[in-house]
């Protein structure tokens, strides 16, 4: 493989994980008698630092414990539910559609992400067996929409940006992508990004 073959490179949630809103915040803080954004309030900077590997599970959970006033038990039952909206459900046509591509381009994933996701999204979707690399902000310390992100992704793959498709369901990492030079798509559904995959990787290296 050469720096001038095609490639894909998507992002996970909201791409080839669906993740609609499951309400868990609000029903934690009418559990807990709190009035509503309290828990984001006094958790944003322990859920910034997860995204970009400042912080440890352990410490999250720590953070959690003081911060909401939960026991042991609630630490858990709350990141659970944590977890299984950020881990939402696969998109089955898209991740069958991307195993057709393995050999005919270069596949990637670039991810705003949290601390604990590659051993889940491992365990629970094998992205490692879908794509070649998968570069998470939370273990390179940067998230999209900051260049730096989209250029950890393509020294990861040893492609030229102008190589590459990249998806993503945020409008804001898309036209980031593309002032890196990448060719960038905004996923709305499978169909339209199928096709616009079919585009790029018909057209072979540049």
């Amino acid at each position: 493989m050469t720096e001038t073959e095609a490639c894909v490179i998507f992002d996970i949630g909201g791409v080839l994980e669906l993740t609609p809103e499951t309400g868990w915040v609000q029903r934690w803080e009418e559990r807990l008698e709190l009035p509503p954004g309290t828990v984001h309030e006094r958790m944003r900077d322990v859920w910034q630092a997860g995204c970009t590997g400042g912080i440890s599970e352990r410490e999250v959970h720590e953070q959690l414990a003081a911060r909401l006033s939960l026991d042991a038990a609630q630490v858990d039952a709350l990141v659970a539910d944590l977890w299984t909206e950020y881990l939402g459900t696969p998109n089955e046509e898209l991740i069958a559609y991307a195993r057709t591509l393995r050999g005919a381009c270069r596949l990637g994933i670039l991810s705003n992400s949290f601390v604990g996701a590659r051993e889940r999204e491992t365990a629970l979707y094998r992205f490692d067996e879908l794509v070649e690399q998968i570069v998470y902000s939370h273990e390179i310390g940067i998230e999209k929409p900051d260049p730096r992100a989209f250029e950890a992704a393509c020294a990861a793959l040893g492609v030229r940006p102008e190589n590459c498709l990249f998806i993503d369901d945020v409008a804001v990492n898309v036209e980031a992508a593309e002032a890196t030079g990448m060719q960038a798509h905004l996923f709305e559904d499978n169909a339209r990004t199928i096709a616009r995959i079919v585009a790029h990787v018909g057209a072979g290296p540049r």
